[in-house]
Protein backbone atom coordinates (compact mmCIF):
# COMPACT_ATOMS: atom_id res chain seq x y z
CA UNK A 1 0.00 0.00 0.00
CA UNK A 2 0.89 3.61 -0.55
CA UNK A 3 1.57 5.65 2.38
CA UNK A 4 -0.80 8.61 2.33
CA UNK A 5 1.61 10.82 3.04
CA UNK A 6 4.75 9.16 0.53
CA UNK A 7 5.65 11.49 -2.45
CA UNK A 8 5.47 9.52 -5.96
CA UNK A 9 7.94 10.42 -8.32
CA UNK A 10 6.66 10.18 -11.88
CA UNK A 11 9.95 9.44 -14.28
CA UNK A 12 9.64 9.47 -17.69
CA UNK A 13 10.83 6.80 -20.17
CA UNK A 14 10.67 6.34 -23.82
CA UNK A 15 9.04 3.66 -25.98
CA UNK A 16 9.83 3.47 -29.76
CA UNK A 17 8.45 0.61 -31.68
CA UNK A 18 7.58 0.53 -35.60
CA UNK A 19 3.99 0.76 -35.62
CA UNK A 20 2.54 -0.03 -32.54
CA UNK A 21 -0.98 1.45 -33.63
CA UNK A 22 -1.42 -1.42 -36.67
CA UNK A 23 0.76 -4.25 -36.14
CA UNK A 24 -0.61 -6.87 -33.43
CA UNK A 25 2.85 -7.87 -32.70
CA UNK A 26 4.11 -4.45 -31.50
CA UNK A 27 0.90 -3.94 -29.66
CA UNK A 28 1.31 -7.01 -27.53
CA UNK A 29 4.75 -5.85 -26.88
CA UNK A 30 3.79 -2.52 -25.68
CA UNK A 31 0.84 -4.45 -23.63
CA UNK A 32 3.95 -6.56 -22.21
CA UNK A 33 5.49 -3.64 -21.09
CA UNK A 34 2.60 -2.24 -19.24
CA UNK A 35 1.89 -5.44 -17.24
CA UNK A 36 5.33 -5.40 -16.48
CA UNK A 37 5.15 -1.89 -15.01
CA UNK A 38 1.73 -2.61 -13.42
CA UNK A 39 2.66 -6.06 -12.03
CA UNK A 40 6.22 -4.72 -10.30
CA UNK A 41 4.03 -1.47 -8.80
CA UNK A 42 2.05 -4.41 -6.96
CA UNK A 43 4.48 -6.05 -5.87
CA UNK A 44 6.07 -3.27 -4.86
CA UNK A 45 3.83 -0.24 -3.72
CA UNK A 46 6.19 1.32 -1.28
CA UNK A 47 8.71 2.59 -4.13
CA UNK A 48 8.80 6.45 -4.49
CA UNK A 49 9.35 5.67 -8.31
CA UNK A 50 6.60 5.40 -10.81
CA UNK A 51 7.94 4.75 -14.69
CA UNK A 52 5.38 6.44 -17.06
CA UNK A 53 5.67 5.53 -20.67
CA UNK A 54 6.27 7.95 -23.32
CA UNK A 55 5.51 6.06 -27.04
CA UNK A 56 6.33 6.91 -30.44
CA UNK A 57 6.77 5.15 -33.33
CA UNK A 58 9.38 5.18 -36.05
CA UNK A 59 7.26 4.19 -39.06
CA UNK A 60 9.69 1.64 -39.99
CA UNK A 61 12.40 4.39 -41.17
CA UNK A 62 15.69 5.03 -39.71
CA UNK A 63 15.36 8.53 -40.08
CA UNK A 64 11.87 8.81 -37.94
CA UNK A 65 13.34 6.86 -35.02
CA UNK A 66 16.41 9.34 -34.77
CA UNK A 67 13.51 11.95 -35.06
CA UNK A 68 11.69 10.52 -32.51
CA UNK A 69 14.74 9.66 -30.04
CA UNK A 70 15.57 13.28 -30.21
CA UNK A 71 11.86 14.33 -29.54
CA UNK A 72 11.96 11.93 -26.13
CA UNK A 73 15.09 13.00 -24.96
CA UNK A 74 15.06 16.81 -25.61
CA UNK A 75 11.06 17.56 -25.29
CA UNK A 76 9.83 14.37 -22.84
CA UNK A 77 13.22 14.13 -21.05
CA UNK A 78 13.42 10.64 -20.72
CA UNK A 79 15.66 8.93 -18.65
CA UNK A 80 15.45 5.95 -20.57
CA UNK A 81 14.34 4.36 -23.96
CA UNK A 82 13.09 1.07 -24.68
CA UNK A 83 13.30 0.16 -28.32
CA UNK A 84 13.71 0.83 -30.96
CA UNK A 85 12.40 -2.81 -32.97
CA UNK A 86 15.39 -2.99 -35.44
CA UNK A 87 19.08 -3.24 -35.94
CA UNK A 88 19.51 -0.21 -37.80
CA UNK A 89 17.25 2.00 -35.95
CA UNK A 90 18.73 1.00 -32.69
CA UNK A 91 22.37 1.56 -33.76
CA UNK A 92 21.69 4.86 -34.58
CA UNK A 93 19.21 5.62 -31.56
CA UNK A 94 22.22 4.37 -29.46
CA UNK A 95 24.75 7.39 -30.70
CA UNK A 96 22.13 9.50 -29.16
CA UNK A 97 21.61 7.94 -25.93
CA UNK A 98 25.70 8.05 -25.51
CA UNK A 99 25.74 11.86 -26.11
CA UNK A 100 22.68 12.42 -24.06
CA UNK A 101 23.93 9.59 -21.29
CA UNK A 102 20.05 7.87 -21.91
CA UNK A 103 20.39 4.58 -21.63
CA UNK A 104 18.86 2.61 -24.58
CA UNK A 105 17.62 -0.64 -23.95
CA UNK A 106 16.65 -3.17 -26.85
CA UNK A 107 14.62 -6.19 -26.46
CA UNK A 108 14.34 -6.96 -30.32
CA UNK A 109 17.35 -6.21 -32.15
CA UNK A 110 19.62 -8.95 -32.25
CA UNK A 111 22.67 -8.63 -34.46
CA UNK A 112 26.06 -8.85 -33.36
CA UNK A 113 26.95 -5.81 -34.97
CA UNK A 114 25.44 -3.69 -31.95
CA UNK A 115 27.95 -5.25 -29.67
CA UNK A 116 30.64 -3.49 -31.56
CA UNK A 117 29.40 -0.14 -30.66
CA UNK A 118 31.37 1.41 -27.74
CA UNK A 119 28.36 2.53 -25.79
CA UNK A 120 28.31 2.01 -21.94
CA UNK A 121 24.59 3.52 -22.75
CA UNK A 122 23.06 0.40 -24.26
CA UNK A 123 21.71 -2.42 -22.85
CA UNK A 124 21.16 -5.41 -25.10
CA UNK A 125 18.56 -7.72 -23.61
CA UNK A 126 17.43 -9.73 -26.92
CA UNK A 127 19.61 -12.79 -27.27
CA UNK A 128 22.60 -11.90 -29.80
CA UNK A 129 22.28 -13.93 -33.21
CA UNK A 130 25.64 -15.27 -33.13
CA UNK A 131 24.53 -17.40 -30.44
CA UNK A 132 22.78 -19.71 -32.54
CA UNK A 133 25.22 -20.30 -35.06
CA UNK A 134 26.56 -23.68 -32.94
CA UNK A 135 22.81 -24.97 -33.17
CA UNK A 136 23.25 -24.45 -37.01
CA UNK A 137 26.38 -26.16 -37.46
CA UNK A 138 24.83 -29.13 -35.26
CA UNK A 139 22.37 -29.56 -37.45
CA UNK A 140 24.72 -29.60 -40.16
CA UNK A 141 26.76 -32.00 -38.35
CA UNK A 142 24.55 -34.23 -37.88
CA UNK A 143 23.12 -35.26 -41.42
CA UNK A 144 26.55 -34.71 -42.65
CA UNK A 145 26.34 -32.09 -44.99
CA UNK A 146 29.23 -30.27 -46.09
CA UNK A 147 28.43 -27.16 -48.09
CA UNK A 148 26.32 -24.33 -46.69
CA UNK A 149 24.62 -21.17 -48.81
CA UNK A 150 23.24 -18.62 -46.59
CA UNK A 151 20.40 -16.07 -47.85
CA UNK A 152 20.31 -13.07 -45.93
CA UNK A 153 19.22 -9.51 -46.19
CA UNK A 154 21.44 -6.64 -47.26
CA UNK A 155 21.44 -4.67 -44.05
CA UNK A 156 23.67 -4.89 -40.88
CA UNK A 157 21.34 -7.23 -39.51
CA UNK A 158 21.91 -9.92 -42.02
CA UNK A 159 25.43 -8.92 -43.30
CA UNK A 160 26.67 -9.44 -39.17
CA UNK A 161 25.68 -12.73 -38.95
CA UNK A 162 27.23 -14.76 -41.64
CA UNK A 163 30.59 -14.51 -40.61
CA UNK A 164 29.88 -16.25 -37.28
CA UNK A 165 28.03 -18.44 -39.26
CA UNK A 166 31.11 -19.45 -41.38
CA UNK A 167 33.17 -19.82 -39.17
CA UNK A 168 31.16 -22.71 -36.89
CA UNK A 169 30.66 -24.23 -40.65
CA UNK A 170 34.41 -24.03 -40.66
CA UNK A 171 35.15 -25.72 -37.01
CA UNK A 172 32.97 -28.98 -38.25
CA UNK A 173 34.29 -29.46 -40.79
CA UNK A 174 32.12 -27.65 -43.34
CA UNK A 175 31.96 -24.66 -45.57
CA UNK A 176 30.12 -21.64 -47.05
CA UNK A 177 30.29 -22.08 -50.92
CA UNK A 178 28.30 -18.84 -51.55
CA UNK A 179 26.58 -16.03 -50.16
CA UNK A 180 23.17 -15.09 -51.26
CA UNK A 181 21.81 -11.68 -50.48
CA UNK A 182 18.96 -10.09 -51.32
CA UNK A 183 18.13 -6.65 -51.09
CA UNK A 184 15.30 -5.50 -48.53
CA UNK A 185 13.22 -4.36 -51.24
CA UNK A 186 13.84 -7.10 -53.70
CA UNK A 187 10.96 -7.65 -56.45
CA UNK A 188 9.63 -11.18 -57.29
CA UNK A 189 11.64 -11.16 -60.60
CA UNK A 190 14.97 -10.50 -58.46
CA UNK A 191 14.06 -13.38 -55.50
CA UNK A 192 13.24 -15.56 -58.75
CA UNK A 193 16.31 -14.61 -60.01
CA UNK A 194 18.48 -15.51 -57.66
CA UNK A 195 17.01 -18.79 -56.47
CA UNK A 196 17.61 -20.02 -60.45
CA UNK A 197 21.30 -19.56 -59.70
CA UNK A 198 21.32 -21.39 -56.63
CA UNK A 199 19.35 -24.20 -58.36
CA UNK A 200 22.69 -24.26 -60.76
CA UNK A 201 25.15 -24.69 -58.00
CA UNK A 202 26.00 -28.07 -56.30
CA UNK A 203 24.58 -26.73 -52.27
CA UNK A 204 21.06 -27.81 -51.37
CA UNK A 205 21.52 -26.54 -47.81
CA UNK A 206 20.45 -23.08 -47.38
CA UNK A 207 20.54 -21.02 -44.37
CA UNK A 208 18.06 -17.91 -44.18
CA UNK A 209 18.44 -14.80 -42.04
CA UNK A 210 16.35 -12.30 -43.09
CA UNK A 211 13.30 -10.29 -42.15
CA UNK A 212 9.81 -12.80 -42.10
CA UNK A 213 8.35 -11.04 -44.96
CA UNK A 214 11.07 -11.19 -47.15
CA UNK A 215 11.34 -14.66 -45.86
CA UNK A 216 8.11 -15.57 -47.06
CA UNK A 217 8.33 -14.46 -50.00
CA UNK A 218 11.38 -16.17 -50.92
CA UNK A 219 10.00 -19.91 -49.48
CA UNK A 220 6.98 -18.99 -51.63
CA UNK A 221 8.96 -18.38 -54.93
CA UNK A 222 11.27 -21.55 -54.26
CA UNK A 223 8.30 -23.75 -53.35
CA UNK A 224 6.63 -22.84 -56.74
CA UNK A 225 9.67 -23.49 -58.85
CA UNK A 226 10.65 -26.44 -57.24
CA UNK A 227 13.24 -25.92 -54.52
CA UNK A 228 11.67 -27.34 -51.56
CA UNK A 229 11.10 -30.35 -53.04
CA UNK A 230 13.38 -33.76 -51.74
CA UNK A 231 16.84 -33.05 -51.77
CA UNK A 232 16.73 -29.49 -50.69
CA UNK A 233 17.39 -28.58 -47.03
CA UNK A 234 16.18 -25.02 -45.65
CA UNK A 235 17.14 -23.97 -42.39
CA UNK A 236 15.25 -20.53 -40.82
CA UNK A 237 17.25 -18.50 -38.22
CA UNK A 238 15.32 -17.67 -34.82
CA UNK A 239 14.51 -14.40 -35.74
CA UNK A 240 12.14 -15.65 -38.03
CA UNK A 241 11.15 -18.91 -36.54
CA UNK A 242 10.67 -16.80 -32.98
CA UNK A 243 7.54 -14.71 -34.52
CA UNK A 244 5.70 -17.98 -35.77
CA UNK A 245 3.97 -18.30 -32.35
CA UNK A 246 1.99 -15.30 -32.67
CA UNK A 247 2.01 -14.92 -36.80
CA UNK A 248 -1.59 -15.12 -38.40
CA UNK A 249 -0.43 -15.35 -42.03
CA UNK A 250 -1.21 -19.01 -42.75
CA UNK A 251 -0.10 -18.67 -46.57
CA UNK A 252 3.90 -17.50 -44.77
CA UNK A 253 2.60 -20.59 -41.70
CA UNK A 254 2.27 -22.94 -44.89
CA UNK A 255 5.58 -21.97 -46.94
CA UNK A 256 7.49 -23.14 -43.96
CA UNK A 257 6.42 -26.57 -44.23
CA UNK A 258 9.10 -28.71 -44.42
CA UNK A 259 11.56 -26.43 -42.86
CA UNK A 260 14.12 -26.82 -40.28
CA UNK A 261 13.98 -23.88 -37.99
CA UNK A 262 16.32 -22.37 -34.83
CA UNK A 263 14.44 -20.50 -32.01
CA UNK A 264 15.33 -19.71 -28.86
CA UNK A 265 15.28 -21.84 -25.86
CA UNK A 266 12.70 -20.18 -22.93
CA UNK A 267 12.88 -22.41 -19.78
CA UNK A 268 9.59 -23.23 -18.27
CA UNK A 269 10.22 -21.20 -14.85
CA UNK A 270 7.34 -20.89 -11.83
CA UNK A 271 7.62 -16.64 -13.08
CA UNK A 272 7.02 -17.67 -16.26
CA UNK A 273 4.23 -19.74 -16.02
CA UNK A 274 2.63 -16.78 -13.46
CA UNK A 275 2.69 -14.01 -15.92
CA UNK A 276 0.98 -16.73 -18.68
CA UNK A 277 -1.70 -17.05 -15.96
CA UNK A 278 -2.17 -13.31 -15.93
CA UNK A 279 -1.82 -12.65 -19.63
CA UNK A 280 -4.12 -15.66 -20.30
CA UNK A 281 -6.93 -13.82 -18.01
CA UNK A 282 -6.14 -10.60 -19.54
CA UNK A 283 -6.61 -11.56 -23.03
CA UNK A 284 -10.18 -13.45 -21.68
CA UNK A 285 -11.21 -10.03 -20.83
CA UNK A 286 -9.92 -7.95 -23.82
CA UNK A 287 -10.41 -10.67 -27.27
CA UNK A 288 -14.04 -9.79 -28.19
CA UNK A 289 -12.93 -5.95 -28.15
CA UNK A 290 -9.32 -6.48 -29.58
CA UNK A 291 -8.35 -9.43 -31.05
CA UNK A 292 -5.16 -10.31 -29.42
CA UNK A 293 -3.41 -13.40 -29.54
CA UNK A 294 -3.37 -15.16 -26.57
CA UNK A 295 0.38 -16.75 -27.73
CA UNK A 296 3.46 -14.60 -26.95
CA UNK A 297 6.78 -14.96 -28.42
CA UNK A 298 10.06 -14.69 -27.10
CA UNK A 299 10.31 -10.79 -28.01
CA UNK A 300 7.72 -10.50 -26.09
CA UNK A 301 8.75 -12.56 -22.56
CA UNK A 302 11.66 -9.61 -23.05
CA UNK A 303 10.30 -6.58 -23.15
CA UNK A 304 8.63 -7.55 -20.24
CA UNK A 305 12.17 -8.21 -18.51
CA UNK A 306 13.25 -4.96 -19.82
CA UNK A 307 10.36 -3.01 -18.26
CA UNK A 308 10.91 -4.69 -15.48
CA UNK A 309 14.74 -4.56 -14.61
CA UNK A 310 14.20 -0.80 -15.91
CA UNK A 311 11.85 0.06 -13.11
CA UNK A 312 14.44 -2.01 -10.58
CA UNK A 313 17.06 0.24 -11.91
CA UNK A 314 15.59 3.45 -11.60
CA UNK A 315 13.89 2.77 -7.91
CA UNK A 316 18.01 2.31 -6.84
CA UNK A 317 19.00 5.70 -8.76
CA UNK A 318 16.24 7.68 -7.75
CA UNK A 319 17.03 6.90 -3.79
CA UNK A 320 20.71 7.52 -4.29
CA UNK A 321 20.99 10.54 -5.97
CA UNK A 322 18.84 13.84 -6.04
CA UNK A 323 20.68 14.70 -8.89
CA UNK A 324 17.87 13.57 -11.63
CA UNK A 325 17.35 16.50 -13.86
CA UNK A 326 18.97 17.51 -17.28
CA UNK A 327 21.95 19.84 -17.72
CA UNK A 328 23.27 21.74 -21.25
CA UNK A 329 25.66 19.46 -23.00
CA UNK A 330 29.48 20.76 -22.70
CA UNK A 331 29.82 20.87 -26.33
CA UNK A 332 26.16 23.13 -26.95
CA UNK A 333 27.07 26.59 -29.32
CA UNK A 334 24.89 29.70 -29.81
CA UNK A 335 23.99 28.20 -32.94
CA UNK A 336 22.96 25.03 -32.58
CA UNK A 337 21.19 21.91 -34.36
CA UNK A 338 19.08 19.32 -32.48
CA UNK A 339 21.66 17.25 -32.26
CA UNK A 340 23.57 18.84 -30.84
CA UNK A 341 21.24 21.03 -28.08
CA UNK A 342 19.63 18.37 -26.40
CA UNK A 343 20.43 17.98 -22.45
CA UNK A 344 22.18 15.70 -21.10
CA UNK A 345 20.59 13.57 -18.34
CA UNK A 346 22.86 13.55 -14.99
CA UNK A 347 21.89 10.49 -13.46
CA UNK A 348 22.51 8.85 -16.58
CA UNK A 349 25.59 7.20 -15.48
CA UNK A 350 24.32 6.06 -12.60
CA UNK A 351 21.41 4.38 -14.16
CA UNK A 352 23.82 2.95 -16.46
CA UNK A 353 25.71 1.28 -13.48
CA UNK A 354 22.46 0.55 -11.61
CA UNK A 355 20.82 -1.42 -15.21
CA UNK A 356 24.44 -3.52 -15.16
CA UNK A 357 24.23 -4.49 -11.57
CA UNK A 358 19.74 -5.02 -11.63
CA UNK A 359 19.57 -9.23 -10.93
CA UNK A 360 16.33 -10.83 -10.88
CA UNK A 361 14.09 -13.72 -12.24
CA UNK A 362 12.53 -12.58 -15.25
CA UNK A 363 10.20 -14.68 -16.99
CA UNK A 364 11.94 -15.52 -20.36
CA UNK A 365 15.09 -16.76 -17.78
Amino acid sequence: MINKNQTIIRVNVGVILDDHTHSGAQQIWLRCIKMALSDFYVSNAHYKTRLVLKVRDSKRNVVHAAAAALDLIKNEKVRAIIGPVTTMDTSFVINLGNEAHVPIISFSATSPSLASIQSSYFFQLAQNDSTQVKAISSIVKAFGWRQVVPIYIDTSYGKAFVPYLADALEEIGARVTYRSVLSPSATDDQIEKELYKLMTMQTRVFVVHMTTPLCSRVLDKAKAIGMMSQGYVWITTSGITNRLKMMDDFSFLNSMEGVIGVETYVPVTKERQGFMQRWHLQILKDTPANGFSANLDVFALWAYDAAHALAIAIEKVTWSTSNIGFRKSDTATNNLTDLESFSVSQYGPELCEALSTTRFHGIAG
